[in-house]
């Protein structure tokens, strides 16, 4: 099933007017949430918008939120989101990074008591046209288990970095510290199929191929998969995720993170902390070097590993490239979506007596 990616956009601004968000703010968290389908990420996309419903139902979203600030510094701030939509507040501290760094050289922005912020490159990136290099990470309800373990302990713990280039696109890197985000494990539960090897292991913790391995007592990998794989690795990043996330900025960590509105679960249980928490970034250029120097070669870098001899078959594309030519392609083209969410949204606009129409 397709959907028209500008009429998808507005079913979404509908759905989230519906539960009390402003225009505005209706508006940035449709943009983020559908900017996802559209670049690939359907397990961030409008996908995840019956959570968020969800969220307001159970009590845990404001959607008029006082979002202000707590501490700052010249260069850095903590941000209360007031409980708010993540897919607001990040922006709000992406723009308040960019602001400090602009004065500074960078700025840095660690978040609280907020919640699911959608795709972190699509915050990271906002950096990109004010000539800088954005960050983006948030961590997330406890899905994962460190390496040895069997208890859930961090989240898919994402993190994003943008990089502006000169006449090349810019580099995005966006990449949960998991062997794959849980949203993944969502579509295979829809589609029924297993898991490749790698992505999840059973209650006792042992390697296995169930798509339904977390309801039923299993867990996330974290990245790597295996020790002999660098699962360490990938403990390491998610862990260094929830720090600057929950522990830097006041919010929950580690297995206290509230739960979003998946795996089964909803109310957030013990707390250490406010909310959930996200950390955002933003560093100029032409506080390290003259900014058409370091464009250049950007462009430079981006062509020439573009250009690497590359296995039969296959070619070297750039962190970013796969998902910007999608975006190019399901805007022209459509969005794709699977029965599921075309039954979630459709129980939606029932609710909310709202048109929701597929090309």
């Amino acid at each position: 099933m397709q959907a028209d990616f500008f009429q998808l956009k507005q079913f979404v601004i509908s759905v989230f007017t519906a539960i009390g968000c402003s225009d505005a703010d209706a508006e940035l968290a449709a943009d983020v949430l559908v900017s996802a389908d559209a670049r690939g990420i359907d397990s961030h996309g409008v996908a995840r918008l019956a959570g968020y419903v969800r969220l307001f139902d159970h009590g845990r979203l404001n959607t008029k939120p006082n979002i202000k600030i707590l501490h700052e510094s010249p260069s850095t701030a903590l941000l209360d989101g007031d409980r708010g939509l993540g897919l607001v507040v990040a922006p709000k501290a992406m723009e308040i990074a960019c602001e400090k760094a602009a004065i500074a050289g960078t700025g840095w922005v660690a978040v609280q008591n907020s919640n699911h912020f959608g795709i972190a490159g699509y915050h990271a990136i906002k950096a990109v046209p004010q000539q800088m290099i954005g960050w983006a990470m948030t961590h997330a309800a406890p899905l994962v288990t460190p390496t040895f373990s069997k208890e859930k302990l961090l989240g898919t713990n994402p993190i994003a970095v943008a990089i502006p280039a000169k006449e090349e696109p810019a580099f995005l890197a966006d990449f949960a510290s998991t062997a794959v985000a849980y949203g993944k494990l969502e579509i295979l539960q829809r589609k029924g199929l297993d898991t490749p090897d790698g992505w999840v292991q059973d209650k006792d913790g042992n390697p296995c191929n169930d798509a339904f391995a977390i309801k039923n007592g299993g867990a996330l990998l974290p990245l790597g998969g295996d020790r002999e794989h660098g699962s360490h690795k990938g403990y390491g990043l998610g862990a260094v995720v929830d720090i600057l996330s929950g522990v830097l900025s006041g919010a929950n960590f580690g297995p206290w993170v509230p739960p979003f509105a998946t795996a089964g679960f909803m109310q957030a249980g013990e707390t250490v902390g406010n909310g959930t928490g996200h950390f955002l970034g933003a560093m100029r250029v032409d506080a390290f070097r003259p900014t058409d120097d370091f464009l250049q070669d950007m462009d430079t870098w981006i062509r020439r590993f573009r250009c690497a001899e590359a296995v039969e078959g296959k070619q070297v594309l750039i962190p970013g490239d796969p998902e910007r030519l999608l975006e190019i392609e399901r805007k022209r083209d459509g969005i794709p979506l699977l029965e599921p969410v075309v039954a979630d949204l459709s129980a939606l606009a029932t609710r909310f007596h709202l048109d929701f129409k597929l090309d």
